[in-house]
């Protein structure tokens, strides 16, 4: 499989909750900061933790994680966040082989605080990465892909957007499956007119939780409407609902997975990225919807335990557990 969506470094301190108020912060949100407010932020934060991230490229460093063949596309700038990234996600197993621009802004970072109620607050300055042009696809890496990973956060750029719809159209030409994630409410507010119809006409599987498909369809806080109102627009909809577990919405059939069981919270960055990746594993290896919905939550759960938004070891024994999964119920 392969991914592609915006090439940044997580920055990722922990700080308590005066933080948040002082420097006036949308807590649980991911906002986006120019380059001054960047700075700014990073000289108020305390010690800090600097590793590779990006939605998509979470997701794919999770599915090499259990052993998949995987590549990544994103735009970094041959500065020292640059080398951060391309070592990163390279050292995890994923091809990446878009070449680091010698000019244009740096490379992007996310600034993440951590609460101690495990609670991310994301404040994204997108750098070089909003620079991804459709000349970064490599159509032979998309064309191969069984499934192609897109991430909604892509999607604010024009020259982005265009290198997303490359790619969408290459591997879909292909036979490949598309995937897209929803990413942020505030992104589905942004392109919801674009993304109902990029759902009904190009995408495969769609992953989204449940205030950013409730925002898709303009359906309130009422989640069994938008269950409703996504059912038979493309083949799958994994929508995820925290402790709920995952709802996996089909044309025929709604399967209703429970969440893994989880001992402690430590930090709750990357908890959709890995589900997708999870879930994206086990459909490409075939195997039933309600498998590849409990594998998601297995990642899910495993990288909320740890500091980090991705895998700190290979997730290859969660496979085991797979046939202790039952639907809780299924709905036609």
């Amino acid at each position: 499989m392969v991914g592609i969506g915006n090439a940044i470094v997580d920055v990722i301190s922990i700080e308590d909750h005066d933080f948040i108020a002082t420097h006036n912060l949308l807590k649980g949100a991911m906002t986006l900061i120019d380059h001054n407010r960047a700075q700014d932020l990073y000289g108020a934060m305390s010690a800090t933790i600097e590793i590779s991230g990006g939605s998509a490229a979470n997701t794919m460093a999770g599915a090499a994680a259990f052993g998949g063949d995987v590549g990544y596309i994103g735009k970094v700038r041959d500065d020292q966040l640059g080398e951060v990234f391309a070592h990163d996600i390279r050292a995890l197993g994923v091809r990446f082989e878009v070449l680091r621009a010698s000019v244009g802004p740096p490379t992007a970072r996310c600034l993440i605080v951590v609460t101690p109620d495990a609670v991310r607050t994301m404040n994204t300055y997108l750098g070089i990465s909003t620079e991804l042009h459709p000349d970064d696809i490599d159509p032979d890496l998309v064309g191969a892909a069984k499934v192609l990973y897109c991430e909604g956060y892509i999607w604010d750029v024009e020259i982005a957007k265009e290198a997303i719809r490359k790619a969408i159209s290459i591997c879909s030409s292909a036979g490949g499956a598309i995937s897209f994630t929803l990413s942020d409410s505030f992104c589905v507010e942004r392109h919801h007119v674009e993304w109902l119809e990029l759902v009904d006409r190009h995408i495969d599987l769609l992953f989204g939780n449940e205030q950013e498909i409730c925002k898709l369809y303009g359906t309130g806080d009422d989640f069994d409407a938008a269950v409703a109102a996504v059912q038979g627009r493309c083949k799958v909809a994994a929508l995820t609902r925290g402790a709920q577990g995952s709802v996996l919405v089909t044309p025929d059939e709604v399967i209703e997975v429970p969440p893994a069981p989880l001992t402690q919270v430590v930090d709750t960055t990357g908890a959709g990225d890995l589900y997708a990746a999870g879930f994206l594993y086990g459909y490409t290896r075939q195997m039933d919807l309600a498998q590849c919905g409990w594998l998601g939550s297995l990642a899910a759960t495993a990288v909320i335990s740890q500091f980090g938004a991705r895998p700190s070891a290979a997730l290859t024994h969660l496979l085991a557990n797979l046939n202790s999964i039952r639907p809780n119920s299924i709905r036609f």
